[in-house]
């Protein structure tokens, strides 16, 4: 007979800060942040910016490219209001809008840069995957 062994969590959260009890603020300042970065947009947004510096509003929209831009102002403004990028207006005529990366924008592309490459080293086992359930479920 098998016994059911324990799964360890991938992740420990009582080992954070030192194993305080999590604080529900916080909490929720946690999953406000995840839903907004967590978006392709914003993710392409800062890699754009990372890669490429300071760049126009309209240089954000090509360099993310597919992007209408009422959701490329969205995502610029809501970026903005978290402090991960600088809005830089210039007093010219016609006027034109700069946009950088902060510190903390630059340290949060840092954090998701593990995705990407947790990514180019799991995609053929992913598409492999994806190949093997479309098969299973009548989807090829």
């Amino acid at each position: 007979m098998q016994q059911d062994v324990p799964v360890p969590p991938i992740y420990e959260w009582s080992n954070r800060a030192g194993g305080k009890p999590l604080d529900p603020q916080l909490d929720g300042l946690v999953r406000d942040i995840i839903g907004k970065v967590a978006d392709k947009w914003t993710m392409l947004i800062l890699e754009a910016l990372n890669d490429h510096g300071t760049l126009r509003f309209t240089d954000v929209g090509r360099k993310v490219g597919e992007i209408s831009q009422k959701m490329l102002t969205k995502t610029l403004r809501q970026m903005e209001a978290d402090g991960l990028v600088h809005r830089t207006v210039h007093p010219v005529i016609p006027p034109h809008v700069d946009y950088s990366l902060t510190p903390m924008g630059r340290s949060l592309g840092g954090a998701f840069c593990g995705v990407w490459l947790w990514v180019e080293e799991h995609h053929a086992a992913i598409e492999a995957s994806r190949k093997a359930f479309a098969q299973r479920n009548g989807a090829a």
